[in-house]
């Protein structure tokens, strides 16, 4: 049985083929994408202005999953949500939207990758779970769309200003999913989000990060650091024994070279473990040179696990030690923590029953 093509996850190129081969003119494909990305209806029939007899031919060759939302929470006084979604094969997945008032109304979706993980790092849910497979294009566009659909039910018109693939699962061992549906969503007839409001997320793949120097227009890259030794990041992230802070750095350096961006570090601050002074002057020598900013992240709580984060106090706290060194850094602000939306927290269908 041939399996149907998911036409959320199709470029407009593709699209108008697609259409070519259904005995259709080539500008047809620039509607059907217009009417999913921008329109974003909920099936053919809605498409009006494609022939009936085209609509009933991609009917036979293509298809568009629907938006199932499996179980949905929300936190911070309706600023965060969280939304389980089933796939067409029956594997769920997690994804959040953080909503921002200051001034203008402005929404960033966090998307899984994958669902699972298999990175094992130490202090995070997803990776508890394991490795199930990779999402495809379509459905990484999937969940944007759930994300906008939920918010729009209380805020018509709202549109996302921001996309990060911080999500379940590593994005670069899913690049080719990844980059296209990136491509979908900066297209400008579709959902046009600009390539500088869209960041992947890496916990260190150094071929992968090199490669993404080369993409163009550039994307906001972050790099999960979470220690500044080889020996302490090799206990939290079993990526580092394979790609060492001696390649994963000059990588960076090299990202930030030939993009002309600035790399963010994401570290995760862990009480005892890697907050103390004389780790803070450790990364300030690690970064030195390198055209970065530093996000720093209370760890936050994840059952089964014996590690804990650190006070708000000591977090900044360590910011100022970081500042005194030259470099740029600050505390991020953790949402959605007590719906286990916040980093390092998603795991799909486990825990949803607590709340």
């Amino acid at each position: 049985m041939t399996t149907r093509i998911d036409l959320r996850g199709l470029l407009p190129e593709e699209l108008a083929q697609l259409a070519v081969e259904l005995g259709e003119g080539a500008y047809r494909g620039q509607q059907l994408f217009q009417w999913l990305h921008r329109r974003r209806v909920a099936g053919l029939e809605a498409m009006t202005d494609l022939p009936r007899v085209f609509r009933s031919r991609l009917a036979g060759q293509a298809v568009l999953p629907p938006v199932e939302v499996k179980n949905r929470l929300v936190a911070d006084t309706g600023l965060t949500r969280k939304l389980l979604l089933r796939l067409a094969d029956g594997e769920l997945v997690e994804c959040v939207l953080m909503s921002y008032k200051d001034g203008r109304r402005r929404h960033t979706a966090c998307l899984s990758s994958q669902v699972g993980c298999a990175m094992g790092c130490a202090f995070c849910a997803t990776g508890q779970g394991g490795f199930r497979r990779n999402l495809t294009p379509g459905e990484i566009i999937l969940q944007a769309l759930a994300l906008v659909q939920d918010v729009q039910q209380e805020e018509p018109g709202a549109r996302l200003s921001n996309i990060v693939f911080m999500g379940m699962g590593e994005p670069l061992l899913n690049y080719r999913a990844v980059l296209k549906a990136v491509r979908i969503f900066a297209h400008p007839e579709g959902w046009g989000i600009s390539h500088r409001r869209i960041t992947i997320s890496t916990c260190g793949l150094v071929p992968q990060i090199r490669r993404l120097a080369g993409e163009r227009p550039a994307l906001e890259l972050a790099v999960s650091l979470h220690a500044a030794t080889n020996e302490l990041r090799e206990r939290l992230m079993p990526i580092n024994r394979r790609y060492p802070l001696e390649e994963l750095i000059p990588a960076c350096r090299y990202y930030s070279r030939l993009t002309g961006r600035r790399v963010t570090f994401e570290y995760a601050l862990i009480a005892g473990v890697n907050d103390r002074r004389d780790d803070a002057r450790r990364l300030a020598g690690l970064l030195r040179g390198v055209l970065a900013f530093i996000n720093l992240i209370p760890l936050n709580p994840v059952p089964g696990s014996p590690y804990k984060g650190v006070s708000q106090r000591k977090a900044e706290l360590f910011a100022s030690w970081l500042q005194e060194a030259g470099l740029a850094a600050a505390v991020r602000e953790s949402r959605g923590r007590d719906i286990a939306a916040a980093c390092g927290q998603l795991r799909s269908s486990t825990g949803w029953e607590v709340y």
